[in-house]
């Protein structure tokens, strides 16, 4: 049956027997179904749902259906199941007789037995015109809800009713039904029950806000919903205490509905269970393609508000949804409340940073110090790296001459705003102050402290003091006032509540005397407008710091890196981007975020490499893509076997569709035949002979590359290199032009740092959305010079890092100031270029060890295609692959036997679901008495999801380990107890104590648990 793009269902369930019979005595329908009718059109529904048992018969189907017709319904008929009351009905059977006579939908509550399923479905699905067809799931088995994609059911059912708006067994539950390929719809209240949670709650306002929060929980967490009859009069209620009047609330969840998106629902939850509210982001396609997003919020508290981190809420969002499209969201959210928000996207900041003002000059004659500021990278030389709502904690430490009291603000503000925000300081102890602030837009940004002397604290201070020890304070009160009168004095320019307020303190400060102006001067009053009024003495400000802000793209991903040559399935045959296309739904159900092809331009045929690198290519040898060049084009060229510039194009928006954003790569080198010699050749290095020196990366070799010269100068002693600069930096403008906002760059390392600077700046002016990720495997302090130069990511080390301590050494190294403030790690677990040796004979526990580490040690990681499939047959003595892509084209069995595909399905989602797996901080490794065993806790600033992994390390065997928890972090006392959600196999459980033992075998070498101290 073709699928039909429909709005969302709202669906008007009848309780029969409040109806009775369909018609009445005179065969025409009953008086009391016309006015149900009447009630679902006039509450805004689009469907009623009636029982078939009273609704199937052909005379009461059709008035039903014609009566429903009239009021701009769609009749649907509940199809029980066998033993359920008397009557049952053969949905099978009468289903087109149904459709014939007017009914819209079945609602199929028979799925005992799914074996028989296909067969009694198969007559459904055949008309083009068909029935929608609603499969009840609540209580089923996670095996038979799997079993029912496919089958041809278009909607299927939440089990929201019982949720208690903390646990995680909700998402769980709706990533399941998600998985049929069918929409979800929900319900407020059980429609076949007594009710739902809260049920029987005697106060009625409680019982109202309850009922108020499930049926907009129900209108927003699936595709559509289904109400209950008489939900508007009793809410969760099956009778009422008190009658409800939910009428006006039904009306407006319809409202919402029926505008709201409904194709290709998802919700992502945003926080933990510790969190104070329940979060969520409902994303769907609307009209036109458009991709529509909405902030769900729920406060799981029926008696007490609480409060809403929309700075945190927002730095867990995804690229495009930043920012609430109409209004502010709620700073709190009342007892029971729910709140729906329209997000859309934040416009990025396309000014560049603007110029350091002089340090001297901002100081002036000021005598307050601020030293130590942190985080400022190389002094400010280079930015601090946040995304939009990740908190910018910073310190520094202020002081000044004697004993005088000071202030502080810390100032922030995007590069092309005039103004600056302004957060108070915080006093720490032993001169440090602190402030946090939070930027919100993509692209450069900056912050700066103010501190001056508080003479109004001074004094206060003083005068304290003195009149504690009994001292006369005739002579500092007259001090005090007199200074007061000047501040007074200048509040011309102030406001004019201000100034009012000011001339009146000012006349009625001249009058008072000795005790009576001391109660003044200490006055809530003479505060408050000393405030208002900002006497800023000895104000210094420190240098402006920067701060890059970038997508969350740059923080959170994961990256699948394939070869399109490589495709088509056929290693006769060149892939092209449509076979890429084929194959974007397996990587996307593997759960991937960034698609990342190695160099896709015309190869060069000079010196062009053979298989496994001979040096001698047969013919038919496709040559090695990072020999980029020939008569075809160049950087900004296609490979014409893997087709045009507009099939690309096409393959960008199919991936987007898919949720996937293509990467491409940047490799600055050249194939002898590259257009680029013969138009430029001043841009190359010629040897005194006339050859070119091949490409050396040692002890690597590529003969068939040769690269280029970025300082060159003309036989004249004339600069010949600007135009190089230039040309390269329009290759990434023209990728960027065509829908590319992620490059991957091929060896920065062996390129002039300057140039990267220059070049990541001018693109980021244009495009302040655009991710590089460098590929330098090199020393340690390159690799975090290019991150300060701009490179939002970088390939790591962990590649080799293959023992406990190694692995804890080196991601705390990375994970924690001051690193973690410019450098963000890409946790790639194999690359074309290397095949690590310990993956070369560990087989398939191997594999899934890497995969673990990988996906939970750090905010982004990427796998090169082989990976899932086990893939590490390697050149005897090398960490290289025998039959390379990069010399031949290879063709895969995506099944093969021992993959890991499912697995690494459900450690992407294990990382989508938990904000603790979207950064590279906030791990923390625990004590264990068994090296072969890796335990760590990742967790959020806020500590509101917090998840444990613990890894054996040994391929070879199983592994035990008593391993200590970190109850302390939690506020829990040794023998205290954590509660767990097993997040591979769902179970959930309680730990006491701090001591616990793990046990994991090759065969399932990790573990992974959600923990918190609620339960």
């Amino acid at each position: 049956m073709a699928a039909r793009r429909r709005p969302p269902l709202r669906i008007y369930h009848a309780r029969v027997s409040a109806l009775g019979p369909v018609l009445d005595g005179a065969g025409v329908l009953a008086a009391p179904w016309r006015g149900w009718l009447e009630s679902a059109a006039a509450l805004g529904f689009g469907q009623v749902l009636a029982d078939a048992r009273d609704a199937g018969d052909e005379a009461a189907c059709q008035a039903l259906a014609r009566a429903a017709s009239r009021r701009r319904l769609e009749l649907y008929l509940d199809c029980p199941p066998a033993g359920e009351g008397e009557g049952a009905v053969d949905w099978a059977a009468r289903g087109l007789v149904w459709r014939d006579l007017g009914a819209r939908g079945l609602l199929i509550r028979d799925l005992a037995t799914p074996a028989s399923l296909p067969q009694r479905l198969a007559p459904l699905r055949e008309r083009e015109d068909g029935l929608d067809l609603l499969a009840w799931t609540p209580g089923l088995s996670r095996a038979v809800v799997g079993g029912l994609r496919g089958l041809g059911f278009s909607h299927v059912f939440s089990s929201l009713a019982w949720w208690d708006f903390r646990s995680a067994w909700f998402m769980d539950e709706w990533h399941a039904l998600a998985d049929t390929g069918c929409a979800v719809l929900a319900f407020p209240s059980d429609p076949y029950g007594a009710g739902a949670a809260g049920v029987g709650v005697p106060d009625p306002e409680v019982r109202r806000r309850a009922s108020i929060r499930a049926l907009w929980a129900a209108a927003t967490c699936g595709a559509g919903w289904l109400v209950p009859m008489g939900y508007e009069r009793h809410g969760l209620d099956g009778a009422p205490h008190d009658q409800l009047d939910l009428g006006a609330d039904l009306q407006a969840a319809n409202r919402w509905l029926a505008r709201a998106p409904a194709d290709g629902v998802a919700l992502s939850p945003l926080g933990g269970a510790d969190a104070p509210i329940a979060m969520m982001l409902r994303r769907a396609d609307g009209q036109r393609g458009r991709r529509g997003s909405h902030l769900l919020l729920f406060n799981p508290d029926l008696l007490a508000a609480s409060a809403v981190d929309w700075p945190m809420i927002q730095s867990r969002l995804p690229d495009r949804v930043q920012r609430p499209a109409e209004g502010k969201v709620p700073a709190a959210l009342g007892p029971g409340a729910a709140q729906v928000v329209e997000l859309e996207p934040a416009p990025p900041v396309l000014a560049v940073l603007p110029r350091r003002r002089s340090l001297t000059a901002a100081m002036g004659a000021s005598r307050v110090a601020i030293e130590a500021v942190e985080p400022a990278i190389e002094h400010g030389r280079f930015a601090v790296k946040r995304t939009p709502g990740e908190a910018l904690s910073v310190r520094a430490d202020i002081f000044m001459d004697g004993h005088d009291k000071l202030a502080a603000d810390l100032l922030w503000r995007a590069a092309d705003e005039e103004a600056w925000i302004r957060v108070p300081m915080v006093h720490l102890g032993n001169d440090r102050w602190e402030a946090v602030c939070r930027f919100e837009r993509v692209g450069m940004g900056c912050y700066a402290i103010e501190a001056w002397r508080d003479t109004y604290a001074t004094y206060l201070d003083e005068l304290r003091k003195k009149t504690d020890a009994g001292v006369d304070v005739a002579v500092e009160v007259e001090e005090v006032r007199g200074w007061i009168a000047k501040v007074l004095g200048r509040a011309s320019q102030a406001g004019h509540e201000v100034r009012a307020r000011a001339e009146e303190a000012a006349r009625g400060l001249a009058d008072l005397r000795g005790d009576a102006c001391l109660a003044w001067i200490r006055s809530p009053e003479a505060a408050a407008l000393i405030q208002a009024l900002e006497p800023r003495e000895f104000a210094s400000r420190s240098a402006e710091f920067p701060v890059r802000v970038e997508r969350r793209t740059a923080q959170f991903g994961s990256w699948y890196e394939c070869f399109p040559r490589s495709q088509s399935g056929d290693a006769h045959r060149h892939g092209t981007f449509a076979d890429v296309a084929a194959r974007l739904p397996a990587i996307r159900d593997m759960g991937f975020d960034v698609l990342y092809f190695p160099p896709i331009h015309p190869i060069g045929r000079r010196n062009r490499k053979g298989r496994n690198n001979n040096l001698v290519a047969e013919p038919g040898d496709p040559g090695s893509p990072y020999a980029i060049g020939s008569e075809e084009g160049g950087h900004d060229a296609i490979h014409p076997e893997l087709g045009t510039l507009d099939d690309f194009c096409a393959l960008v928006g199919e991936a987007a569709r898919h949720g996937l954003e293509i990467a491409l790569d940047f490799a600055i080198q050249c194939s002898p035949d590259h257009p680029w010699l013969a138009r430029h050749p001043e841009w190359f290095a010629w040897r005194a002979d006339g050859s070119l020196r091949y490409a050396e990366n040692p002890p690597k070799k590529y003969e068939d590359i040769v690269n280029v010269d970025f300082y060159a100068r003309a036989a004249n002693g004339r600069d010949a290199a600007s135009g190089l600069w230039l040309a390269l930096l329009d290759v990434v403008l023209f990728w960027a032009g065509e829908g590319v906002r992620i490059f991957r760059v091929d060896n920065p390392h062996t390129k002039p740092l300057p140039f990267w600077e220059w070049l990541i700046a001018q693109v980021h002016a244009r495009h302040p959305d655009v991710v590089f990720l460098s590929e330098a495997f090199t020393r340690p302090k390159m690799m975090y010079r290019l991150a300060k130069l701009g490179f939002s990511q970088s390939y790591t080390y962990f590649t080799w890092r293959e023992t406990r301590r190694e692995l804890t050494d080196y991601v705390e190294e990375i994970s924690r100031p001051p690193v973690s403030d410019f450098f963000r790690p890409n946790f790639f677990v194999n690359t074309p270029d290397i095949n690590p040796r310990h993956l070369q004979d560990s087989g398939r526990p191997g594999f899934l060890i890497r995969a673990a580490l990988a996906t939970t040690l750090s905010g982004s990681w990427g796998m090169y295609s082989g990976f899932e499939l086990c893939e590490g047959t390697p050149v005897p003595g090398k960490e290289e692959y025998l039959d390379s892509e990069k010399y031949e084209i290879r063709a895969w069995d995506w099944d093969r036997p021992g993959n890991i595909v499912a697995e690494i399905g459900v450690l992407n989602r294990i990382r989508r679901d938990n904000p603790a797996l979207h950064i590279h901080t906030g791990t923390g490794f625990l004590n264990t008495d068994n090296d072969r065993v890796l335990a760590y806790t990742r967790a959020t600033p806020e500590r509101d999801n917090v998840v444990l992994v613990v890894v054996n390390l040994d391929p070879r065997g199983a592994q035990g380990a008593n391993i200590e928890l970190p109850l302390w972090e939690f506020g829990l006392p040794d023998d205290g107890t954590l509660h767990a959600e097993d997040l591979l196999r769902g179970y959930r459980f309680d730990w006491r104590g701090k001591m616990q033992h793990v046990w994991l075998e090759p065969g399932g070498p990790y573990a992974i648990w959600r923990i918190s101290r609620r339960f």
